[in-house]
Parts: C-alpha cells; sequence; structure tokens
C-alpha cells in the first residue's frame, strides 16, 4: 500500500478518542426536557387554598394577585426557555463535554426562577418598598444569571463549529451572544430603575420573557417575523369584486 493510500485510509478510519468527546444530543434533549417538564410542573406547588373570613372570598383571592402573576411569569419564562433550547438543539448535531456541562448550567439557571419570582411575589403582597426593592434585586440577580448560562452555551458553539448541523452558519451563534448581552444589560438595570420607580423594574422583568420568545429562532429570524406580521395588514383592508379580483379599499 502506498503513502497515499495509508493517509486516506487513515482519514476514512473514525478517531476512537473523537467517538467518545462526541455524541449526538438525544440524551441532551430528552434529559433537558424532562428537567424543564418537572421544573414547569412543581410551579403549581406555589398555589394553595387561602384563608378568608365568611363572605370575603373574592377579596382575599384579589389579594392574591402577586401569586398568580407570579406563576404565570415563572410558567412563561420557563416556557421561552424550552422554546430557545428546542431552536438551539435543531441546529446541532453533536455534542462534547463542554456543551452537555454548559447545557447544565442552562438548566441550573432555570430551575432557580421559581424562586426569585415567588419572593417577589410576596414582596408585592406585603407592600414595604425596602423589600421590594430587594426582591428586584433578587430577581435580577437569576436572570442575569440565565443570560449568562446561555451567553456562555452560544460562544461554545461559536468556537466550536464541529458540533453545528450541516448548513448552519458558523456566523449564528456569534449573533446570537449579543441575545444574551442585552438581556444582561437589561437584568443589570432593572434594580437601578426599581429604585426610582418598583413598576419600571416589572415591566423590564416581562418584557424580557416576550424579546427572549420572538427571538427563540435567533435575531436573524426577526426581520422576516415582522415581514409576516406586517405582511397580513393589507388583508384587513382588502375586498374582492364580483370578478374575484382583490383590491384596496
Amino acid at each position: 500500500m502506498s503513502t497515499e493510500e495509508e493517509e486516506l485510509a487513515a482519514l476514512a478510519t473514525p478517531d476512537p478518542v473523537e467517538a467518545v468527546l462526541h455524541s449526538d444530543t438525544v440524551r441532551a434533549e430528552g434529559f433537558s426536557d424532562a428537567v424543564l417538564a418537572i421544573i414547569i410542573t412543581l410551579l403549581i406547588l406555589d398555589l394553595f387554598p387561602i384563608e378568608y373570613e365568611r363572605g370575603k372570598l373574592l377579596d382575599a383571592l384579589l389579594r392574591h394577585w402577586p401569586t398568580y402573576l407570579a406563576y404565570l411569569m415563572s410558567y412563561l419564562y420557563v416556557g421561552v426557555v424550552w422554546l430557545n433550547h428546542k431552536a438551539a438543539f435543531r441546529r446541532i448535531d453533536r455534542a462534547d463535554p463542554g456543551l452537555h456541562w454548559l447545557n447544565l448550567f442552562v438548566l441550573f439557571a432555570t430551575a432557580w426562577l421559581p424562586f426569585p419570582t415567588a419572593v417577589m411575589a410576596d414582596a408585592l403582597q406585603v407592600r414595604d418598598l425596602t423589600d421590594e426593592r430587594v426582591a428586584i434585586g433578587l430577581y435580577a440577580l437569576f436572570g442575569a444569571l440565565l443570560c449568562i448560562s446561555w451567553w456562555a452555551f452560544f460562544q461554545h458553539l461559536a468556537r466550536h463549529s464541529e458540533l453545528l448541523a450541516e448548513g448552519v452558519d458558523a456566523g449564528f451563534f456569534r449573533r446570537e451572544r449579543t441575545r444574551a448581552w442585552l438581556g444582561l444589560i437589561c437584568y443589570l438595570l432593572a434594580p437601578i430603575f426599581g429604585l426610582v420607580f418598583v413598576p419600571i423594574a416589572l415591566v423590564i422583568f416581562l418584557a424580557l420573557p416576550i424579546y427572549f420568545a420572538v427571538t427563540s429562532h435567533g435575531l436573524d429570524a426577526l426581520p422576516g417575523f415582522f415581514y409576516k406580521v406586517s405582511a397580513t395588514r393589507p388583508l384587513i383592508h382588502a375586498r374582492s369584486d364580483p370578478r374575484g379580483n382583490v383590491e384596496d379599499k
């Protein structure tokens, strides 16, 4: 066998070390889905029957509105994490040990979300300004931790293009880091705004999951999203003539 044939044979032979260190993403996705499902199911444990005087049930229910809001926020946020996680793994072909650890980091940060949300709900019920500010700071801390975990996740994929699925642009995850950075900056600014006016921080906390949901398929898909929304508007002002032609009013 010639030297050239030996080199070709060596290239065709799978590297046993690489085979051990790299694996498909099936088990990682299944494990992540299970963890997120458990987190989102356990949220209901924060809702429990409340004590009330006879004839005062409606008032008691209305007083606990922060608890219901906290449940809704946590449920939606965990759901948004699942959407982003699913969209990311659709672009990943295989995983290395580093990616597995960073995936665990994302799940770890997500698992904390119900705690600061419940603390903030309690503080809003007590209506003590100092407690409300502390609760906002706590929520911002864990929100920032989640953004950091996603940034590290995107950074690893940006530096290891060999893990990406065929046809995925190597620069996709480099651009995705912008989303994590923007979220981190907003979470750091929220407590500062909360010192001035608490509702500003709450608006930021509600807006960020919406932002991450809209951009779950990446910033690259954002112009297409707005195009689809705007493309439906002319239909509202359109009508058909007797010959079936569409005309604008």
